[in-house]
């Protein structure tokens, strides 16, 4: 049969032993776009089924040497897809009922109209229309069948080849699917679908997080934190997860990433004891020599006394410089260990800020700037926190203040009372910062450097330890700076009662 559904393309045989009904026929069904073969007897109409591509045959019952039936069974040997349309004059119920058993498509009984040929026909001419699309979305379906299979196994093949572990959850947060690594990791000797992740990973937390994004219910996706955990001892690893998303984004489980970071805390922990250990041997012997050299001078005999001030000068702030920034390594050491020692006291934190900025005031005042301290009219709550990282964390935040102002400028430190919180900002207009580098600020050693900075002196550890000690208390800082106009560093504080 044509695999080809153009109408031109089909072809009709005509077998019929009536020379009027062929050539009536013939007539009829090319002014309906058909190419029309005739055949006066059964066996001419056999040889041109098999020399011919034949999509329908008219075939009369009742004809000289091979009968209709014989035919009928004949061409459904040869072809099963070709289409009869059996003429009888005997149109008895008997006989179509018997032409349908056979494998006939249908029957038109002789005397017919045109119009009658012409609805079968057509009616036949849309069965195989339809039946050839079937036949093409079949083929399409096997075809993305296979697509998708090969697709399937080409994800299979990068998922299992993944050096870190990596696991697949369903909606209801149980695991469809684990990579080799996450088996390695944790020690899973069977996997069975299906299976709640609380059976192969040992932390609620984490898999409560897991589940809660399987089920959809964290809508901001950068929201969703990363988590470290420690499985067992000097075991670390820091895990990812990211929900799944279908065509019409809803939420179809889960997919979590574990990276085994133990050797990174192992080399964390080493490094913070080497600089606590270097740090600590240093400070003491640098004071010693900080207060021995002062004396020295002091008592020596200096023809040119000015002189000898200058020396005195030049090498406290050397001594002085190193004694700050070995002060900074050990609380940065502190911070990385979690060692803080936190200890939680009533304060008042008008009382606090009053005693740095007093303090700091002396220093502003060196470089004629002015150092305010504006208060809210009602009294600001008193709440527990550490009072040391208070000091830390302001003292660093004015000091950076005066350092990155020029001569004469405004630092201001302003209190705002908030629901729950109290916020304190720092604020200067001083040099600023580029907006390139504020992402960075906080990070250890960095320091920003330009021509109207680089001759200020520091570690590059103050902003560090701000951050540092604001998350051990649970606070957090901000900062909102301009080039040339100044900065604010906003600090919010939890206000903590109990």
């Amino acid at each position: 049969m044509n695999d080809d559904l153009h109408k031109n393309s089909l072809q009709v045989l005509v077998v019929d032993d009536e020379p009027s009904i062929r050539e009536g026929s013939r007539r009829i069904l090319d002014r309906m776009g058909f190419n029309v073969l005739t055949a006066g007897n059964g066996e001419d109409g056999l040889n041109a089924i098999v020399s011919q591509d034949i999509d329908i045959v008219l075939l009369d019952l009742k004809m000289p040497g091979i009968d209709g039936m014989e035919v009928l069974n004949r061409i459904k040997e040869i072809d099963s897809n070709i289409l009869v349309i059996v003429i009888t004059g005997f149109a008895t119920l008997e006989t179509a009922i018997e032409a349908m058993k056979q494998g006939a498509y249908d029957f038109i009984p002789k005397p017919f109209e045109p119009d009658q040929l012409r609805i079968v026909v057509n009616r036949a001419r849309e069965t195989i229309r339809l039946r050839m699309e079937k036949k093409k979305l079949e083929l399409e379906r096997q075809r993305t069948l296979s697509d998708l299979g090969m697709e399937k196994s080409r994800i299979r093949t990068i998922i299992e080849s993944l050096p870190n572990a990596l696991v697949v959850t369903n909606l209801k947060g149980q695991v469809v699917l684990m990579n080799p690594a996450f088996k390695n990791l944790f020690g899973i000797k069977t996997f069975s679908l299906n299976t709640p992740i609380n059976d192969y990973v040992a932390d609620e937390e984490l898999c409560q997080l897991v589940i809660d994004i399987s089920k959809g219910r964290y809508i901001d996706f950068s929201d969703i934190p990363t988590y470290e955990f420690s499985p067992e001892p000097d075991k670390y690893l820091l895990s990812r997860a990211q929900p799944i998303l279908g065509e019409r984004n809803e939420c179809l489980g889960a997919v979590v990433m574990f990276v085994d970071i133990s050797t990174m805390k192992v080399l964390d922990r080493l490094k913070s004891e080497f600089v606590a250990k270097v740090s600590h041997e240093l400070r003491s012997p640098l004071s010693t020599i900080h207060e021995q050299l002062a004396q020295v001078i002091k008592d020596s005999d200096v023809e040119e006394p000015q002189k000898g001030q200058d020396i005195l000068s030049r090498a406290k702030e050397k001594t002085q410089g190193l004694i700050f920034l070995i002060g900074d390594l050990l609380d940065i050491s502190r911070i990385e260990s979690g060692s803080t020692h936190i200890e939680p006291r009533s304060i008042r934190l008008e009382d606090l800020l009053k005693s740095i900025v007093d303090f700091l005031r002396s220093k502003a005042g060196s470089k004629k700037q002015t150092l305010t301290l504006v208060l809210p009219e009602e009294n600001l709550p008193e709440f527990k926190t550490d009072p040391m990282a208070l000091e830390s964390i302001f003292g660093n935040l004015i000091t950076n203040a005066i350092n990155y102002t020029q001569e004469g400028g405004k630092i201001t430190v302003r209190v705002e009372q908030a629901v729950g919180n109290v916020r304190v900002n720092v604020t200067d207009n001083g040099y600023g910062i580029d907006a390139k580098y504020l992402d960075k600020i906080f990070d250890k050693f960095y320091r920003v450097k330009n021509e109207r900075t680089r001759f200020i002196t520091g570690t590059g550890l103050g902003l560090s330890i701000v951050k540092g000690l604001l998350d051990s208390i649970g606070g957090s800082i901000t900062v909102d700076s301009t080039p040339g106009t100044g900065s604010t560093f906003s600090v919010m504080l939890p206000i903590r009662k109990e």
